[in-house]
């Protein structure tokens, strides 16, 4: 990747079928795209479901990317990647196979009808939060203890718990 790269974070979530390799599947297509390099993935959290809460458990992680596409563009390309592994959009915060959000984009604040950059709801979420933190602490550790201020203020920090296969 070139040095006009601009470093994104993702969320990513998944609770039907195969979590863990909707998951996986999602990296590797990323990486697939020739102006994206996945360059940092935080561990794997399970999590209560919020809003709709009559479904399974999610599991999310959140992955750092070096992109010199546009936010706009990296926006449509995370959409025709959740539409490939078969994302139905009818339930709002409803069951998904996979769930692709921007969180960060470099600096970049962008506020339009389709993205809205920082996340507009990446601090009220500890779902977002905890692997968000995982991971930003390694490059930007002033950014994640802010993160983990935020964190620190939520009340729902109990339905997020590291994952294991049994």
């Amino acid at each position: 990747m070139n040095s006009s790269a601009v470093c994104a974070y993702i969320g990513i979530g998944s609770n039907i079928g195969d979590r863990e390799h909707h998951l996986l599947q999602s990296l590797v297509m990323l990486g697939c795209h020739p102006e994206i390099e996945v360059t940092g993935q935080s561990r794997i959290y399970e999590t209560d479901p919020i809003g709709y809460v009559d479904q399974e458990p999610f599991l999310n992680m959140t992955a750092e990317l070096a992109t010199t596409l546009s936010p706009e563009h990296l926006l449509s390309y995370m959409l025709s990647v959740e539409q490939q592994l078969g994302r139905i959009r009818d339930i709002r915060w409803g069951p998904r196979t996979i769930d692709l959000d921007m969180l960060l984009y470099g600096s970049a604040q962008h506020h339009s009808d389709d993205l809205q950059l920082p996340h507009p709801r990446m601090l009220e979420r500890a779902f977002v939060l905890v692997p968000l933190i995982e991971l930003v602490s390694l490059r930007d550790p002033a950014m994640a203890e802010w993160l983990a201020l935020h964190l620190e203020k939520l009340d729902r920090k109990e339905g997020v718990s590291l994952w294991k296969k049994i």
